[in-house]
């Protein structure tokens, strides 16, 4: 069913005080459950509030991590874990690359946020991370338009553990509806589509702690 993430958090996740926004967001853990495609309620701060059991089963192979599991912060897992690439095709450019985009615009809304901060600060501790993050990054956007950031509607390479799918592509589409938003919240569906022929990196492929390249600056 839909759950409410648990695991090892740095901080407690919000919970809406109010009862009917509480018994807004149990219904609408029915409705996330209902959906055959990865789906997913996050905050502001990419904590998961709420996904299904097609989300769980994308990350199902994932290895244990203490503080970027992606059932916890799809930020941080993106970012972070050893695992990402080995679920997330085209890693760099097709994610990490639109995370720190939406991480720079969540400081600049929420500069005082402590959780977002401690993601800065470990992007800081990683020197190639942090050239990509303050040079490379400026030179993405610049060359692929403010549009390629944006959630919805973008494709993104895949590798599903389960052999059905395989190597694949999901259309990223946001269905928030007004109440959720309302609340903070963000929803994202990942529409797979039919497997297609590995291409890069396998399943199962690590990374080392360092494995960001920076961003070479276009050439003029």
């Amino acid at each position: 069913m839909a759950y409410q993430a648990g695991g090892q958090r740095s901080v407690p996740r919000p919970v809406p005080d109010r009862p009917e926004a509480q018994a807004y967001l149990r219904d609408y853990a029915a409705l996330v459950e209902a959906v055959p495609f990865p789906s997913v309620v996050v905050d502001h701060r990419w904590d998961v509030v709420l996904a299904n059991s097609a989300f769980a089963s994308l990350f199902m192979a994932v290895g244990p991590h203490p503080t970027a599991m992606p059932h916890d912060n799809l930020l941080r897992f993106v970012l972070f874990h050893p695992d990402a690439a080995a679920v997330l095709g085209d890693h760099e450019t097709g994610w990490c690359l639109p995370m720190l985009a939406h991480l720079s615009e969540a400081l600049e809304r929420h500069g005082h946020d402590h959780a977002l901060q401690a993601v800065r600060r470990d992007i800081a501790q990683d020197p190639l991370m942090e050239a990509a993050y303050r040079q490379g990054l400026p030179h993405w956007i610049r060359a692929v338009g403010e549009r390629a950031v944006e959630e919805d509607g973008a494709v993104r390479p895949l590798h599903h553990p389960d052999p059905r799918w395989g190597s694949t592509e999901c259309r990223v589409v946001d269905e928030t509806p007004a109440t959720l938003r309302e609340l903070g919240y963000t929803r994202l569906t990942l529409v797979l589509r039919e497997a297609r022929r590995e291409r890069g990196r396998a399943r199962g492929a690590r990374r080392d702690a360092s494995y960001l390249r920076v961003v070479p600056t276009p050439e003029d």
